[in-house]
């Protein structure tokens, strides 16, 4: 099989979706590998890497494109690169569909076969290709909340942990998934009193046991989040429900009732966000204000440290891209259920449910 690496588009996006020991792997079973110049400077990775591993140099996307049988991202494609989509392609990459109706509809005209690694999944209910991001995010999520509750960075003035004689923050996570787990862990190492929200009480167990005493865990509900956020001076977003558009935990009514430059980090927005003020930033332009409320809401914070990132995501990702080489994508679809459940759109038919209840679409179940 040809398999293209081109270079990340979206801003500030410093991430490559293959390592050098992922081409060598590749070139050893005899398929060949097509890198885009450059692709993987971000993380600190040279073209003469990828050379040494049996990488052809290529240089446009377009070349990529334009000759891979499967293309391996890191970000969904953007309206620029919707051109360079070619029918029965297969795009590895992830999508989260369920945030822009745009790209599921280019997706679905361009005839392409979407695999996204958020949605692939183990017969136990773990995202592998999901995780190292989710664990990431989740603790750059207290690193950046924290800097932007700085004054200078128009926050309240407030250091996370505190100081003999001066409470500490206060930081409210909503959701105990592996994000959220991880923003515990990282603030509550800091110093901050921690609350984390689910609505499930047995992972809400786990964590009481596992975490330290300075963090609390509740049962979430709207009644219990409108009287938490009013106490919070950060508060992290980290809702998933796998495919779908993130709920809505916080409407905009509920910002009126938090501290004055109080900090949102909304990870969540790359599913559209767990809240109601929630829109897409970058890591030049990562904050707006609403209602006094600091909202940080970049959908690829993981890009800003691409060489950790890259090697996190390289490590999950090479052995689903050898089944997929090696096998094809209907063979490797059949013998790996998890693989198949990352199959969000085949042919213009979307196979998601949860995508194609998201936008009013026909769910079609996967054919093979």
């Amino acid at each position: 099989m040809i398999i293209g690496i081109p270079e990340e588009v979206k801003a500030d996006e410093y991430r490559v979706s293959m390592i050098p020991v992922g081409v060598e792997e590749l070139t050893r079973r005899g398929h060949r590998v097509f890198v885009q110049q450059s692709a993987g400077m971000g993380s600190g990775i040279s073209d003469s890497d990828y050379e040494r591993a049996g990488a052809q140099l290529v240089g446009s996307a377009e070349e990529i494109y334009g000759q891979a049988e499967m293309v391996v991202k890191v970000k969904e494609p953007l309206p620029q690169e919707y051109s360079l989509l070619r029918s029965e392609q297969v795009i590895f990459t992830y999508f989260h569909f369920a945030a822009s109706e745009e790209l599921t509809t280019a997706a679905r005209e361009t005839g392409i076969t979407a695999v996204a690694y958020e949605t692939i999944r183990t017969d136990n209910g773990e995202h592998p290709l999901l995780t190292p991001m989710s664990e990431v995010a989740g603790k750059m999520s207290i690193q950046e909340g924290a800097k932007y509750l700085e004054k200078p960075m128009l926050g309240r003035g407030i250091l996370l942990g505190g100081v003999p004689g001066v409470a500490p923050a206060e930081v409210l996570v909503l959701g105990g998934g592996v994000v959220g787990t991880n923003a515990a862990k990282v603030a509550a190492g800091l110093g901050a009193r921690v609350m984390i929200l689910d609505v499930n009480i047995s992972r809400l167990r786990y964590l009481d046991d596992i975490m330290p005493r300075n963090v609390t865990t509740l049962m979430s509900d709207a009644h219990t989040i409108r009287d938490c956020i009013q106490h919070a001076d950060l508060v992290i977003g980290a809702v998933l429900i796998e495919g779908a558009r993130a709920p809505r935990l916080v409407t905009r009514d509920m910002l009126k009732l938090m501290k004055p430059r109080s900090v949102i980090v909304d990870v969540a927005v790359d599913q559209g966000g767990c809240v109601e003020t929630t829109k897409p930033t970058t890591h030049q332009e990562p904050i707006f204000i609403v209602e006094d409320i600091v909202h940080y809401c970049v959908p690829n914070m993981p890009g800003a440290v691409g060489r950790t990132s890259t090697y996190a995501l390289g490590n999950v990702t090479l052995p689903y891209v050898l089944e997929l080489a090696g096998k094809g994508f209907r063979l490797a679809c059949c013998d790996n259920a998890a693989l198949r459940r990352g199959v969000n759109v085949h042919g213009g038919d979307v196979t998601n449910r949860a995508v194609a209840e998201t936008f009013g679409l026909p769910f079609t179940e996967l054919g093979l």
